[in-house]
């Protein structure tokens, strides 16, 4: 009996463990949406409560990575990125320095790291990719992508929120050759290349989907988007997709074989069809006036909900047809998330909103102001365990959104 009770124990203890380190950009489907219940509704006049804060992250964009037991997420320092750990309470647990970042313009740490099971995977804006440890920060391994593989720079530096399935890391290199890559996530070795249409990389974060009993790993580059299999780095298809300056930095939303992919500049997003085995895609609609930068977008009961870059509203397009639903002025541009049916909208005003969304337009519940931090109100919020994330530059905060 002790046996089997230590046996029981034990693979529950095992769950628990690999379900509280993972944590990855805009969530569990990388689409925005927050699987958590029991929050609040309406938030105090001077927004739900604050837990705590931490100041000293140095400048950056990216947003909080948050397991059951850390909180991780990055800063600079002078012109060094550093991975940030803190507990639950915002205390200070360590720092690591993984290499030069982004002073030329909009200063600061791209991407958000990512944790899988024990490791932290972060690459910087000079393609710097290393690989932590998660409880000590000791870095285990690191890869110079430009030296090794022909990376390429980007105007406003390389910003990729790396995605991991299974043992493959993917990368979006942005080399002539090796455009696209697969490593090992324990080793950092090569399993795959990808040549695509050898194409700069263009800011952006790939999202994996399943079709027809395969993967596919899908990718924005400069002029392109591309779906590859992921398990052999095989080009399936590439659909062109430009703007003015090749910044496609929204992950694409997936959804019943349909594949929405939105940029900014004016160029708005494309519904793409997949065939049933995934070997290619058809056009079904286009959209310019919801040409969001990087805010992200959310779909809820086929409603697309984002802001716009150029005329700067809010804007809400119907999924099957890219019809303009209803366009509002409030909370826009900005970044934009979702939990329980409603959308937490971070204006680069520096205002939170909780809106409820409707059939002709949506109620606007609660706002507040953010408090704390400096520059530009850019990284992504989250929502983990009934507490909202949300990161300032220098600042991150995090808030009480339970309802009791």
């Amino acid at each position: 009996m002790k046996t089997t009770i230590q046996i029981f124990l034990a693979i529950i203890l095992g769950i628990n463990v690999n379900g509280q380190e993972i944590a990855q950009w805009r969530g569990e489907n990388r689409n925005g949406i927050y699987n958590e219940t029991g929050l609040l509704k309406k938030w105090p006049e001077n927004g739900p409560k604050l837990l705590w804060h931490f100041d000293d992250l140095g400048d950056g964009h990216a947003s909080a990575a948050v397991t059951n037991s850390f909180v991780i997420t990055a800063g600079m320092i002078g012109d060094k990125g550093f991975i940030y750990a803190l507990d639950h309470t915002g205390k200070f647990l360590w720092k690591t320095e993984y290499g030069t970042e982004w002073t030329e313009n909009w200063n600061g740490v791209r991407s958000t790291p990512l944790i899988y099971q024990d490791k932290i995977y972060m690459i910087s804006a000079f393609e710097k990719l290393v690989c932590l440890d998660l409880k000590t920060g000791k870095i285990e391994w690191n890869i110079d992508l430009m030296a090794m593989y022909g990376g390429r720079n980007i105007t406003w530096g390389i910003t990729e929120n790396l995605l991991i399935d299974d043992n493959k890391l993917f990368v979006t290199v942005g080399g002539s050759d090796n455009n696209v890559i697969a490593l090992d996530k324990i080793t950092g070795k090569l399993i795959w290349k990808c040549k695509g249409n050898g194409e700069k990389s263009a800011y952006g974060s790939a999202l994996l989907i399943n079709i027809a009993n395969r993967k596919i790993l899908v990718t924005m580059t400069e002029k392109s988007i591309l779906g590859i299999d992921a398990s052999n780095g095989n080009l399936l298809w590439s659909y062109e997709h430009t703007n003015q300056w090749a910044v496609h930095p929204n992950t694409p939303v997936y959804k019943d074989g349909y594949l929405y992919c939105v940029s900014g500049y004016g160029c708005g997003g494309v519904m793409l069809k997949l065939s049933e085995d995934g070997d290619n895609v058809t056009e079904v609609w286009r959209n310019s006036s919801l040409d969001n930068r990087m805010g992200g977008v959310v779909v809820l009961n086929d409603r697309i909900y984002g802001t716009s870059d150029k005329s700067r509203k809010f804007i809400s397009l119907d999924w099957k047809t890219g019809k303009e639903l209803f366009i509002a002025s409030q909370l826009a541009p900005g970044n934009i998330i979702s939990a329980e049916g409603l959308l937490y909208v971070y204006a680069e005003s520096g205002t939170i909103g909780l809106v409820e969304p409707n059939t002709d337009g949506f109620n606007i519940l609660s706002t507040f102001k953010v408090p704390f931090g400096a520059n530009q109100h850019w990284a992504h919020t989250v929502i983990k365990d009934k507490k909202l994330y949300v990161r300032h530059g220098t600042s991150l905060m995090v808030y009480d959104i339970a309802t009791n």
